[in-house]
This record gives structure tokens, sequence and C-alpha cells, in this order.
């Protein structure tokens, strides 16, 4: 039995959400609605829920503000949101769940799947939304810190530490400055797109690279050197884009 709390200040969103629930998911089989932060603070003094589909934007105390009084909560979080870039570059670099408004009935139906089949520990949850938290605090999408969960647990680091990710099959490998590599169960374009803003360079289908550790193109422009000694192979459809990119064309 899985059992639900919407926590959202609009009577219209949470009636909808928990219509959807109940006529698409099965596995829900408990709903509980709170109209504020602090309304859902006094139900979970009673009430267990394993999903909170939580609003951002509420007034008085928004979704972050929830999650900062709760400190450690045991749950899992799925945020409801308008389009918020800069909220749902926090959720996303802290590899946690999102929906925006209004709520897509597939796209509910995955991020409860997503839920159900998570391996996380509590003290892996726990870092995920300690992450959260200060993220939110700073003041540009820059200084966020990634959190990527892994076999061997949650890793976290700055954009600024990205030498380059590399694609194998639905995985990627992320490699970092001045640590060891390590395998993300998500795909590069996941982390392409997360990355957008940042001017990541796709050199070839399968790297990614962070432009501020290159140090060099090769002669025959088919390799980038990075600032580590790597050479990360640029393929010949991309030749012209990466050299426009780098500003070398």
């Amino acid at each position: 039995m899985v059992k639900a709390l919407i926590v959202d200040d609009e009577n219209k969103a949470r009636n909808i959400l928990q219509h959807y629930i109940i006529n698409f998911m099965p596995e829900i089989t408990d709903i509980k609605q709170a109209e504020s932060a602090d309304a859902a603070l006094e139900l979970l003094k009673t009430y267990t829920p394993d999903i909170v589909f939580l609003d951002v934007e509420m007034p008085h105390k928004n979704g972050f503000d929830f999650l900062i009084e709760l400190k450690a909560p045991a749950f899992d979080v799925i945020f409801t949101t308008a389009y918020n870039q800069y909220a749902i570059q926090a959720i996303r670099f802290s590899a946690l769940d999102y929906l925006l408004k209004p709520v897509d009935p597939d796209e509910l139906k995955a991020a409860v799947q997503r839920h159900l089949g998570k391996k996380e520990s509590a003290q892996q949850k726990q870092e995920l939304y300690q992450n959260l938290v200060q993220n939110i605090e700073k003041k540009e999408v820059k200084d966020f810190k990634i959190a990527v969960p892994s076999s061997e647990g949650v890793y976290f680091f700055m954009i600024e530490d990205i030498l380059r990710l590399e694609a194998e099959s639905s995985y990627t490998h992320i490699h970092l400055r001045n640590r060891k590599p390590f395998i993300a169960s998500k795909t590069l374009k996941h982390f392409e797109d997360m990355l957008e803003e940042f001017s990541f360079i796709r050199t070839h289908k399968s790297h990614l690279v962070n432009p501020r550790h290159i140090t060099r193109v090769s002669n025959d422009n088919e390799f980038v050197l990075l600032t580590d000694g790597s050479k990360v192979e640029v393929s010949r459809r991309k030749k012209d884009e990466v050299l426009q990119q780098l500003k070398l064309r």
C-alpha cells in the first residue's frame, strides 16, 4: 500500500492531482490533502505518507521552506511547479523529481513509477534534500552543487569540477577534476540538457566536454586536449561546430 499527501494552496490543483492519482495510479491507495505547508506539518504528526506531492510556490511558506522546517523527511518528494527555471534547476541538480503544472497524467505515472523503483537509503535521500536546501540558498545556478546517485553512493560536485562526460549505452562516465571517474545511470542527453546554459560542448555523439578545461585543439582538429592531459575525440561532423564554440573559426 502506497500512501500519498498532496500539499498545494490551490484547491483546484489538489483535486485535479487527486483525480489523476485515483484514476491512473492504483498503487496509491490512500491520499490526503493539505492546503498549506503548516497544515501539512500538522498532518504529518499522525499521517505517514510514502510520497508527498509538494507545490513549490505557496504563500507564507513555500515548498522549500516546508522541507527546511521538516529537516529529515522519511518520504519521497515529487515537486509540482509552474515553470520556474531557477526552482527546476535546483531540483534537477539535487537529483529530485518534479512535475510541471498543469500536471500531465503520463508524466505523473512516470514519476510515481520512478518512486516505486527507487533503492536509495534513508541517508542518501537525506543527503539529496540537504543539497537542495543548500542550492536554493545560492544566488546563481552556477553555484549549485550537482548530486548524482550511483551504486557507490551519492556523488556531489560543482559544475566547474566536471572535465568531461562520456556515454556508454544508457549510462554516463563522469570525469571530475582531482577525483576518480564514476558511472551514473543516466544518459548523456540527461546531463547535456541539465548543463545546457553552461556551454558544454558535444564534441562527439559520446562525449560532452566542459570548455573551461579545454587547453587546446589538436593540429588536425580531431581532438581537444584537457587540463588533466586527456584527449577527447572530435567527430568529423562536429568539427566546425566545436571550433565555432571555441571561437577558433
